[in-house]
């Protein structure tokens, strides 16, 4: 592999191995090529490892038609121009960086600023510098900016779009309002995916549309499933079960591998790429690829997110949604990182709430915040158990990341972290040490 950089670097400190990029260009021959490669559109170009919020990363595999489908989807949909500026900081290793941001220069020739990382504290100062005009985001960074204090920047900048995923519906007119965004680009599709889905109008919520009128056009469900299992509902004939208005559904495609919109190219491991296929979906025969995400529609067509697999867990009978309690505890504690997740406890049905929350300088009264949490939280949807720490994992798409948190659960030797159990009969927290996790675990705590 060779590796190249360009830029302000001088001779001297271009690091060993890396070739400087300039002079290679200058010297490069300004005509087309005389032949066209043998192979074009369907040929891999890249690897892109997904994020691995729910499990370990995996390579997936772009081809040149998909990298192109990305990056022209983002520019004819959000109505780009070549003469707009786009404010990319974002990593280059995922698609959201490096196809949808780096992309519309590389295809459409539009000026792209990369920020080596993001920084909340001089993300307006940056778009004001290089009169950018649109910004791209991603994860929590829309909440990481609303957290930040007010300052000058933010009101002289030029910039009218920005284009992501991850805006959380209960920050989402915040974030316009403050920082007078006129269009949100909000979409929905991995990278690898077949069922893209964007917001054209700015419908605060939404994360995509498709027309309830001619749904065959676009051939997208949302289908049914067991959401503790995450298995496919079918019919006696065996097909799927398309979901009505209001009820969420698991995000499919149909796979066409002749239709560069349709197909699945799916990842190197021949094994993760079977699992993301189901049979006999529409129609007897078909294939379509599985999203591993569910979301709701309303019934005008609009898409909003709900969870992705593994993110609704059942506890006293009622589904609860990790991303809606993570959004209003957010809320409540002023845009404050929360990771929420279910824990096994034995002896108990289900899955018990636990929410890992940063607190960086251990100020956090877990009872003031009981207090919050019974004025918009439902019985059930409120945490049983409580981690206060310094700060949560998120990886590097700025996406919460749970794995490690969950693993660890409410065990007092796993960590040195603050945590809590919610006694309902005294209506308050109470830490949870070594003796009282030896009580849980003997099932001798009421919960």
């Amino acid at each position: 592999m060779v590796k190249f950089c360009s830029g302000d670097f001088k001779p001297e400190s271009v690091p060993p191995g890396t070739k400087h990029l300039d002079p290679l260009l200058t010297k490069a021959s300004t005509s087309p090529p005389a032949q066209v490669p043998a192979k074009g559109l369907d040929d891999r170009l890249f690897y892109i490892y997904t994020s691995g919020t729910t499990g370990m990363p995996k390579a997936a595999i772009v081809v040149h038609s998909r990298y192109y489908r990305i990056a022209a989807f983002g520019y004819y949909a959000y109505r780009m121009t070549p003469n707009d500026i786009i404010y990319n900081c974002l990593p280059l290793y995922h698609s959201a960086g490096n196809i949808m941001g780096a992309g519309q220069c590389v295809i459409h020739g539009l000026t792209v600023v990369i920020r080596k990382k993001f920084s909340a504290s001089r993300f307006w100062d940056d778009c004001v510098k290089y009169k950018c005009t649109i910004i791209q985001y991603i994860g929590e960074i829309c909440r990481y900016l609303l957290n930040q204090p007010v300052r000058e920047a933010e009101k002289h900048h030029q910039v009218r779009l920005a284009i992501g995923n991850g805006l959380r519906p209960t920050i989402w007119e915040d974030f316009t309002q403050r920082f007078q965004i006129k269009q949100i680009g909000e979409f929905y599709g991995a990278t690898e995916c077949n069922c893209s889905i964007a917001n054209l109008d700015g419908k605060v919520g939404a994360c995509g549309f498709n027309s309830r009128i001619l749904p065959n056009v676009y051939p997208i469900r949302l289908v049914k499933v067991n959401e503790d299992t995450m298995e496919l509902i079918r019919k006696e004939n065996g097909l799927c079960i398309t979901c009505r208005p209001g009820e969420p559904g698991l995000l499919v495609g149909r796979i066409n591998q002749e239709d560069p919109l349709r197909r699945f190219d799916g990842y190197v491991n021949e094994n993760a790429t079977n699992k993301k296929i189901a049979y006999n979906v529409f129609q007897k025969g078909d294939q379509a690829y599985l999203s591993g995400d569910v979301l709701v529609m309303d019934e005008l067509g609009y898409m909003y997110f709900k969870d992705r697999s593994g993110d609704t867990f059942r506890w006293r009978g009622e589904n609860v949604s990790t991303t809606e309690v993570e959004g209003i505890l957010s809320h409540i504690l002023s845009k404050t990182d929360v990771a929420v997740y279910g824990v096994e406890v034995p002896g108990v049905e289900g899955k018990a709430g636990m929410a890992a929350i940063a607190d960086p300088e251990a100020r956090l009264d877990p009872n003031v915040l009981y207090l919050e949490m019974q004025k918009v939280l439902p019985p059930y949807a409120r945490p049983i158990f409580l981690r206060l720490l310094p700060q949560v994992d998120t990886t590097g798409t700025f996406k919460i990341q749970k794995t490690r948190l969950q693993r660890e659960s409410y065990n007092p030797h796993q960590t040195s972290d603050r945590l809590y159990f919610l006694d309902v009969k005294l209506g308050k927290y109470l830490p949870v040490d070594e003796c009282v996790f030896e009580r849980l675990q003997a099932g001798k705590v009421s919960l």
